[in-house]
């Protein structure tokens, strides 16, 4: 049985600020939030498997996610002096990192499959091996939710989660999916 409450318990003991139940049939993945992923927007763009154009076609990514019934978003929010901040950025970054990578691997033992979308480029590795040798860690690869085609702040607005927590404050948004 789904229950949401055991779940949102689940994200705040992984350090996540906030969470809300993920709609799947809301997600509209979308090739123009893919094609921002590009040499020009992104500094991961053709340099990690986790990032276009080395990971799955939008096509693929958006037929899996078709195959589970239920999801979480999840986010992180911390504080930082200004829009300048990149230590403070990074600091919150990190920390939504450390939160998804915990809550992945307590949903690995409650679920058989599961769809689990970053924020940001992958950093399971500290060297990503492409495009020389295949990826380390296919089944724990964190392909971000913008490579996804996923509209951040529209998948949270769309689940009754907010996005812009105001001046001074970073929000960094992740999802998980899977069946119940």
């Amino acid at each position: 049985m789904y229950d949401f409450n055991k779940l949102a318990a689940l994200a705040t003991q992984c350090g996540f600020t906030n969470s809300a139940p993920l709609s799947v049939h809301k997600l509209e993945f979308n090739q123009d939030i893919r094609d921002m992923c590009n040499a020009q927007a992104c500094r991961n763009y053709n340099k990690s498997w986790s990032c276009p154009p080395a990971c799955a076609p939008l096509e693929e990514l958006c037929e899996f996610a078709r195959t589970f019934s239920h999801g979480i978003i999840v986010q992180t929010v911390g504080d930082i002096e200004d829009n300048y901040d990149w230590d403070g950025i990074m600091v919150v970054s990190a920390q939504q990192k450390k939160n998804f990578a915990l809550m992945w691997k307590e949903l690995d033992k409650e679920y058989d499959s599961i769809m689990a979308m970053g924020s940001g480029a992958c950093q399971i590795c500290e060297s990503c091996t492409y495009p020389d040798a295949p990826c380390r860690f296919p089944e724990k690869r964190e392909v971000s939710m913008e490579a996804c085609g996923l509209f951040v702040s529209k998948v949270c607005t769309d689940n009754g989660l907010a996005y812009n927590y105001g001046d001074g404050k970073i929000a960094f948004t992740s999802c998980f999916l899977f069946n119940i």
